[in-house]
């Protein structure tokens, strides 16, 4: 395994190290984890009816629609998890690829039945088990078109993984931000009806999270939990800090202040309240980067620059500043009224004050509004289908691969599931 399990996860900590942020780590310059001990106490999208969330380990695994895999079927599955095999690696430990049959779900030959991506957990991480078991809660009965699929899982002795559906684009991060690196092979930017379209799924996935059939708050949406399936369809991961949405007549959930620096709403790192809203302020976030190419966080742009909400404010309210804050690498895909509109979303959501966010089945209208509108305009330069066939050159993480042969491996190295994240910090 070599380097995979080098990254120790302090069983004290309340820190999220990994298992929530979807097979990438973030680089320094992004936003970084954190976690504060204050604990106290309609979606039109899917018809599935969710069954009331369970509290114990066993309720937990007993509850769940899952596959029991046994350890030796992933090691079979994974080929021994080779490093050669790694898609990606965090504080939590490897996501390996893997194939197991369609039909026995026991380990197959390579290149045979159905590609799976597995998370093998860090054996020493106790916050990691309890994003194992949060993932199983929430992705064990939640279904939708915008939510990965969690196949199965393994607890053996020690042994703690997670079995997902294998994306074959990897994560949106990857596809925003892979050429900003140094070093880094070239291709195309995202084109603007990708990000739109790809920001429609999102929204979708949230959407379906706060309606009153599931009642979920997601806690930690980012870039890097956004997966693309092969025609970009984008898919919500890693659930480890989902939280269940307040119940009653109570208007907020209070708790330890977890996500990653940039993303977590401003009243919630205040004063640990959680609502619905905390995620439509991470979305006006997600969007933000979406539009502009750019990290939330990056202290290696010039000073007033390093934080993207700060800096495109000054912007995004102003018809004639507006166009600063867009990516120019998709210069003229996009007419000048969508771009108003959209930065106008952005700045919805950004919203300082909760209540006038808008809520995500809003978000969700008026993103496809947008993507029905004639006014979309532009051309369609940019990545497409046929052009990223081959863009997903090495794993779709921004740190070190566990092995150096991983950086050589073929293309379907940028595929992955749930994985690993920013480095933690506690405030």
């Amino acid at each position: 395994m070599g380097s995979c399990f080098s990254v120790k996860i302090k069983a004290e900590s309340p820190l999220h190290n990994g298992m929530l942020a979807c097979c990438f780590r973030v680089s320094s310059t992004c936003g970084q984890k954190i976690g504060n001990d204050l604990s106290c106490s309609n979606s039109k999208i899917s018809s599935v009816s969710v069954p009331s969330t369970p509290r114990t380990e066993g309720e937990i695994l007993q509850s769940s629609n899952l596959k029991s895999f046994t350890f030796n079927n992933l090691k079979t599955a994974t080929r021994n998890f080779r490093p050669d095999s790694v898609l990606g690696e965090g504080g939590f430990g490897c996501v390996f690829k893997g194939w197991i049959d369609e039909h026995s779900f026991t380990a197959a030959k390579p290149g045979t039945g159905i590609v799976i991506a597995v998370k093998r957990l860090n054996q020493e991480g106790l916050q990691g088990h309890k994003e194992w078991l949060a993932e199983i809660n929430y992705l064990g009965q939640l279904y939708h078109p915008n939510l990965v699929k969690l196949i199965g899982y393994c607890l053996e002795d020690d042994q703690r993984l997670l079995v997902y559906e294998f994306m074959p684009r990897g994560s949106l991060e990857n596809h925003l931000f892979r050429n900003l690196g140094t070093g880094a092979s070239y291709i195309q930017p995202l084109s603007w009806n990708y990000r739109m379209k790809i920001a429609l799924g999102a929204a979708k996935g949230l959407a379906f999270l706060h309606s009153d059939e599931a009642k979920v708050i997601y806690r930690d949406f980012k870039t890097s939990n956004i997966l693309l399936d092969s025609k970009f369809n984008a898919k919500l991961s890693d659930f480890g800090l989902a939280k269940d949405g307040p119940t009653g007549e109570k208007s907020h959930v209070s708790t330890r202040v977890m996500g990653t620096y940039g993303y977590a709403a401003p009243e919630y790192m205040a004063t640990g309240h959680l609502t619905t809203k905390s995620d439509v302020y991470s979305f006006g976030v997600v969007l933000l980067e979406m539009i502009s190419g750019k990290r939330v966080m990056d202290n290696n742009r010039p000073p007033g620059e390093q934080n993207l909400v700060e800096w495109a404010k000054r912007y995004l309210t102003s018809k004639r500043k507006v166009l600063h804050v867009f990516d120019a690498r998709i210069e003229g895909q996009y007419s000048f009224g969508i771009a108003l509109k959209v930065a106008n979303l952005a700045i919805q959501c950004l919203s300082v004050e909760p209540r006038f966010r808008p809520n995500m089945d809003k978000v969700v209208r008026i993103l496809e509004q947008l993507q029905d509108s004639n006014d979309i305009g532009g051309s369609q330069n940019g990545i497409s289908p046929s052009s990223t066939s081959n863009s997903s050159n090495g794993p779709k993480h921004h740190s070190q691969p566990c092995n150096s042969s991983v950086n050589e491996a073929s293309n379907e190295k940028a595929a992955s599931s749930p994985g690993p994240s920013a480095p933690h910090l506690q405030t």
